[in-house]
């Protein structure tokens, strides 16, 4: 197999050769790979910037971005260099073996651009949901409490304590017992008629019946819920619950997993909302298509935990981190803000005029360039043949929400507008071929 697999990289094949390829790469995956991994019928060969190759010399637009991780798109040539630069030098050394610069000067970049005043320090670690797990274990360090409030619809991750954490049932069901002391409220939801008066309304409940805001150690939300449907926080919930944290000083944890790195046209949402949090968990895009994730916050904060408490062996990985330098660099770069923002009006402009032709489609949300589409009706169904439509015509999209009938865009931010048009124009066909043209 690994002979195959080099054979597929570094040799020329034909039509026959190469669809032989696929059908051999997807069986050994029946054969080797847990079933519980869910993966599509795509063996992918190459990607450059917003587009995907596969190994039958298909090309297809990406709007899924590896789920978020690719904010500037696949194989940025100043993300590329640095880390053939890293590799020269060293690829591991474990941070708590011997101390490099890369690991400190990320640090300092997420300090750079905190949403706020706060003079701040991180921890780097390699995924969203190790992130999560470790802000949970700062704010608990730091208020001596031990619940964590979070909220409908919410993700954070698919390890024991983030298990509980997350709203949607697949990820957790038949993998309990889960973490305890995790409480829920509801969180806005317009299009379904969740107010942000309902949701404070919920947390309100919450405290007097199931647990003394006096024991909760943090409250975690995501500016704009991801896999819960794209579905943006109103300012107004946001600071009221910056207001109650500080009323029972609660940890204010911001969940900036996929929503940051640009996506959603500021560096951070939170940006857009009038809210500094005490902890900010990003990942995704911040690695460039590597492993990485970071928790920063506010110094005292962070310093909380005894030394020891925090780190892990590939958090804070050195090429990784070569990669994240180069991706800040991007992201804070004149005139990239300013590229997201018009991306996202010209988004919004396009899906609008969609959704006026398709009955199906019963809303057009999100923020900045982080939207997508609701299907009426709360099923997957439609939502799914769209999707297997999109592809079949070129177009990798994805569903969410919590009944599955949520289509999420998520281009390159540095994709052309020439791509972008033709993505739109391949996802209002799939929405056609699928049966959401209205008539």
């Amino acid at each position: 197999m690994r002979r195959f697999a080099q054979d597929i990289i570094r040799t020329p094949m034909s039509v026959e050769e190469r669809a032989s390829a696929a059908e051999r790469v997807l069986s050994a995956r029946e054969r080797y790979v847990a079933r519980g991994v869910a993966t599509p019928a795509l063996v992918v060969e190459r990607a450059e910037g917003a587009r995907v190759w596969d190994v039958d010399g298909r090309e297809f637009l990406d709007f899924a971005g590896g789920i978020a991780c690719q904010n500037l798109g696949h194989g940025p040539s100043a993300v590329v260099a640095a880390i053939h630069a890293q590799v020269d030098r060293y690829l591991h050394q474990c941070f708590m073996v011997g101390t490099y610069e890369p690991y400190i000067e990320v640090c300092r970049r997420l300090d750079d651009v905190w949403p706020g005043e706060a003079e701040t320090k991180s921890i780097l670690v390699n995924s969203g949901a190790e992130a999560i797990e470790n802000a949970v274990k700062i704010a608990r360090a730091a208020t001596g409490r031990d619940a964590v409030v979070v909220f409908d619809r919410a993700f954070h991750g698919r390890t024991s304590l983030t298990m509980a954490m997350t709203a949607k049932l697949v990820y957790k069901q038949g993998f309990g017992p889960l973490a305890t002391d995790v409480h829920r409220a509801a969180a806005p939801y317009p299009y379904r008629g969740v107010s942000t008066e309902d949701a404070l309304e919920s947390l309100e409940l919450l405290f007097k019946q199931d647990v003394d805001p006096r024991s909760v150690a943090c409250i975690v939300l995501e500016p704009v819920q991801g896999e819960g449907g794209f579905i943006p926080m109103p300012p107004e919930f946001v600071q009221a619950l910056r207001r109650i944290c500080d009323e029972h000083g609660i940890v204010y944890v911001d969940d900036e997993v996929q929503s940051g790195c640009g996506r959603t046209g500021t560096m951070w949402a939170i940006e857009q909302l009038g809210v500094e949090p005490d902890l900010l968990v990003s990942g995704k895009t911040i690695g460039g298509g590597l492993p990485l994730a970071a928790v920063t916050g506010r110094a005292e904060l962070m310093d909380a935990p005894h030394v020891g408490g925090l780190g892990g062996t590939f958090g804070g990985n050195p090429v990784a981190c070569a990669a994240a330098l180069a991706v800040l660099d991007e992201l804070t770069a004149p005139g990239f803000a300013g590229r997201a923002e018009r991306l996202g009006s010209f988004l919004r402009t396009r899906l609008e005029e969609i959704a006026a032709r398709h009955t199906l489609v019963g809303e057009v949300r999100g923020l900045g360039p982080m939207l997508a589409l609701e299907l009426r009706e709360p099923t997957p169904d439609a939502a799914k043949a769209t999707t297997a439509a999109a592809f079949e015509k070129g177009l990798l999209l994805l569903a969410c929400g919590l009944y599955g009938n949520v289509i999420r865009l998520l281009p390159p931010l540095t994709a052309s507008d020439e791509e972008l048009e033709r993505g739109l124009s391949l996802l209002e066909e799939a929405l056609g071929d699928a049966g959401a043209d209205g008539g």
